[in-house]
């Protein structure tokens, strides 16, 4: 894929999964998330994939601290419904990274191993999201802050634009550098203490 560079720059998440070791599919079942691969998932980069990618990445250091987060073990409840907003998308990402589904996913092996009822929507929690071990029942409750990195004033004027067919080439091409551009500082603000908080 011909991307941005600073796709390739971005954290990554490293998590162990316990059914991918057992299948042989990673070496002690390890698996490295780029944020290109969000990409690839989404079809595109946006802030809100950026900002799905770095709360999740939060939370899981939050939860696991120094320690592998165990993919396939977490539950993660979100406070909107699924076809609220951008929810959706959002809860695409983080089930893919995490591995959590509603009632989609794998139904496990000898009772071991399901991802199913992992993730649910509409939940009384204190955040956009809350991430749960199973093993130890810690949580965390984490919130996204695009606000704190601002994209260009001239960006959506332009989009406007670009939607209603009215712009030339030069703009759109001006419109997604300047997009992927925020994209950029986001990630580069990933550990801005404000971007993404925590309770």
């Amino acid at each position: 894929m011909n991307h941005p560079g600073f796709f390739d720059t971005a954290p990554t998440i490293t998590l162990q999964d316990p059914l991918s070791r057992l299948l042989g599919a990673a070496s002690e079942g390890i698996i490295d998330y780029s944020y290109t691969d969000i990409v690839k998932l989404a079809g595109h980069s946006c802030p809100t994939v950026a900002g799905a990618y770095l709360m999740t990445r939060r939370a899981l250091k939050q939860l696991y601290g120094d320690e592998l987060p165990q993919r396939g073990s977490i539950k993660v409840q979100f406070r909107d419904d699924q076809l609220n907003g951008v929810t959706g998308v959002i809860a695409n990402i983080v089930s893919f990274i995490t591995g959590a589904t509603a009632d989609n996913g794998f139904k496990g092996l000898g009772g071991q191993y399901d991802r199913r009822k992992l993730l649910s929507f509409n939940a009384p929690i204190d955040g956009e999201i809350q991430f749960q071990r199973i093993d130890t029942g810690r949580s965390v409750a984490v919130n996204f802050h695009a606000q704190v990195v601002p994209g260009s004033p001239e960006a959506m004027p332009t989009l406007k634009k670009i939607l209603e067919g009215q712009a030339s080439d030069e703009q759109q091409r001006i419109f997604a550098q300047d997009w992927q551009d925020r994209v950029r500082r986001i990630l580069e603000n990933a550990d801005h203490p404000e971007l993404v908080t925590c309770s």
